[in-house]
């Protein structure tokens, strides 16, 4: 290789050598076989410098990506070899590759994957976790290969053309057929072995079952031998938060509604079992807010079922199903309120569905009516700024405040929807007793009350905007709360032209 391009290579080097470095590059690129000195020097070690083994993985890719299908059998069996030497050299490695390295060397092993696997290399998965065992540098590498494999394969994010749709496709029911019970098997395995010692690789390791989990079979992972270990994850401090988003991935999973809301019912059980719902008790709020997420994901599952259900005309299993639902109120309620505006905010998306669902019932029964005002309160007292807002230099934080108080809002509207009585009751309740005392009583307090007048106004339903006529309690409420508008800044703008005079 030519040793003063690579020179250029260091991000120091100077402009000079760095334009030769792009330019062996290029011709290397170009080159039918220039590509063969990167795989040679790869598969030796023949390199210490990480930028210059960055750069040979970048010439492999770029033939693997544009080439492939013109290399000759030897060519394409020479990148293969290269690729398990390589990778055999990491797992003897005291110190491992640089993160940068080893993600650029999964990129090239997914891309090898995508376009061999169906063809000329069905035993990929199999070489690579026979080579790899349980060894840490390879389990790393392994698992790093597997999420790019799902970064080229299933991430819906990434626009394919129809043919690497089918390709893709295909791929992924040949890998269900052949490999996928090993891969789950070597997930447990790792997770089980590294759990205690390495909680970097574990939480990459439940990161990939949570990226699988939406297409492979779910008996696979949603068994007591999985999700006991999950839940052992989730009481461990570093593992917790990982755990957290794979269940959310198990739960968010595409089911019949039947099958969903067991599924969703057995592990609100376990949870609670284990003491989980006891929200309390916690005082780690970045759990909390990823345990927030779970609880939302598993409401809006069970809400998603029971409206499947209820057009099916299945009574009996549409009312177990809300049941289920129902049950998951209190601890819903709990995370609403909850004094971390992050938490609060995760959840919101249940309690809009549930409050969808009260909408289509024929009639509210006493638990529901309280749990709409349940709802109505939290949402009034959420609304207020806190003392650390920064008025004068809005921030990053405040601005989050005023997304959240969109989403706040919106509960606010459909409140509206399902009981406008309550809401107006519960509105002009709040709007008095601050409104009698707003000149003791904290900005904050006078301002959400002020803007719940506000957003009744927008949220209650009126015939061409008149508010003030129709409906005798609501007109009359109405116009009370805007009387005591009025005279308050009446009162306000006289204190201030007396003071003025004095």
């Amino acid at each position: 290789m030519d040793e003063q391009a690579l020179m250029g290579l260091n991000p120091n080097a100077d402009a000079c050598y760095r334009q030769r470095a792009l330019a062996y590059f290029e011709q290397l690129k170009e080159s039918l076989d220039g590509w063969e000195v990167c795989a040679e020097a790869l598969a030796k070690g023949v390199y210490s410098d990480d930028h210059v083994k960055f750069f040979c993985f970048q010439v492999l890719e770029h033939q693997i990506k544009f080439r492939h299908g013109t290399l000759a059998a030897a060519q394409q069996q020479l990148i293969r070899e290269t690729l398990m030497k390589w990778l055999q050299a990491q797992l003897m490695n005291v110190h491992p590759e640089k993160p940068f390295i080893r993600n650029k060397a999964a990129q090239v092993l997914a891309l090898t994957f995508v376009m061999e696997y169906l063809t000329l290399w069905p035993k990929f998965f199999f070489d690579i976790l026979n080579l790899v065992g349980l060894n840490l540098n390879g389990v790393d590498i392994y698992l790093r290969t597997v999420m790019a494999i799902d970064a080229e394969v299933v991430d819906r994010d990434i626009l394919h053309s129809p043919e690497e749709t089918r390709r893709n496709i295909l791929i992924k029911d040949t890998m269900r057929e052949q490999c996928i019970p090993a891969l789950v098997e070597s997930w447990f395995q790792i997770l089980q072995t590294y759990q205690h010692t390495h909680s970097e690789l574990t939480c990459q390791c439940l990161e990939v079952v949570g990226a699988y989990v939406s297409w492979i079979d779910l008996n696979l992972i949603a068994n007591d031998r999985f999700v006991n270990l999950l839940l052992s994850h989730m009481s461990m401090e570093e593992l917790r938060e990982e755990a957290c988003d794979c269940l959310f991935e198990i739960v968010n999973k595409g089911m019949e509604p039947v099958d969903k809301t067991k599924l969703v019912e057995s592990l609100c059980q376990v949870l609670q079992s284990a003491g989980f719902f006891n929200i309390e008790q916690e005082e780690d709020v970045d759990f909390l807010a990823k345990f927030s997420r779970l609880v939302n994901g598993m409401g809006q599952s069970l809400v998603l079922s029971w409206t499947k259900l209820s057009k099916t005309g299945d009574a009996k299993v549409s009312a177990e199903t809300l049941r289920a639902v129902e049950g998951k109120v209190p601890l819903m309620l709990q995370l609403l309120i909850h004094e971390d505006d992050d938490i609060s905010a995760n959840i919101v998306g249940f309690c809009y569905d549930y409050l969808h669902v009260l909408k289509q019932l024929p009639a509210l029964s006493e638990q529901q009516k309280s749990n709409v005002e349940a709802i109505m309160l939290a949402v009034m007292n959420k609304l207020k700024y806190d003392d650390e807002y920064n008025f004068e230099n809005e921030g990053e934080d405040e601005a989050m405040f005023v997304e959240y108080r969109k989403q706040l809002k919106m509960l606010l509207d459909r409140l509206a929807q399902v009981s406008p009585e309550l809401l107006l009751e519960a509105v002009h309740r709040v709007f008095s007793a601050t409104m009698q005392n707003w000149q003791t009583v904290q900005f904050m307090e006078v301002e959400v009350a002020i803007r719940l007048l506000y957003m009744l106004g927008e949220a209650l339903p009126a015939s061409h905007g008149a508010h003030f006529s129709g409906d005798t309690t609501k007109t009359s409420t109405l116009q009370s709360m805007m009387r005591t508008v009025r005279l308050t800044f009446i009162t306000s703008l006289n204190e201030t032209t007396d003071l003025t005079r004095v």
